[in-house]
């Protein structure tokens, strides 16, 4: 930085109460027909990793449920959207030993919605969502890191 000037300082981590639980979770690569990607911009409160970031819908998956059950049923709790096909993308597998939790897993699916679709869309949790290029959704500063990587790898499967 230019002369005597100071980087700011991060925000401090929350306290251990406010802290997010890592769990197994499913997001969704909702896909528009000109290819754009729906992100949410999640609520900018503690217990949640990544607030105030543009990430993509999904949530933790709840006891004896499928993977795709978990998908359908938050994109039905966050977005009123009734999920036709979801076609398995990818996953990333997190360790947490270091923290005092065990591994979890984050498993991503495409989804193509249709304009009609995305137009009806409640959002129910959240601040906002869009639709963003994969180049915007790559430039956004605040992007969640691992829902950033994923939108790349979906850029680039064809490669």
């Amino acid at each position: 930085m230019p002369g005597n000037a100071m980087k700011p300082l991060p925000k401090p981590a929350p306290a251990p109460a406010a802290r997010p639980v890592p769990s197994d979770a499913v997001a969704a690569l909702l896909i528009l027909e000109d290819g754009s990607y729906v992100m949410q911009l999640r609520d900018d409160i503690p217990g949640i990793f990544f607030p105030a970031h543009w990430g993509c819908f999904g949530g933790a998956i709840d006891k004896d449920e499928s993977p795709e059950l978990a998908l359908k049923r938050e994109l039905r709790e966050e977005l009123e959207f009734e999920v036709g096909a979801a076609r398995r993308f990818t996953r990333f597998d997190f360790d947490f030993a270091p923290h005092g939790y065990g591994s979890v897993t984050r498993i991503y699916f495409e989804v193509q919605v249709p304009r009609a679709a995305f137009r009806s869309f409640v959002l129910h949790e959240g601040v906002k969502f869009r639709a963003m290029t994969g180049e915007a959704v790559l430039a956004e500063r605040k992007v969640t890191p691992y829902d950033a990587f994923a939108v790349w790898m979906h850029m680039n499967r064809n490669r």
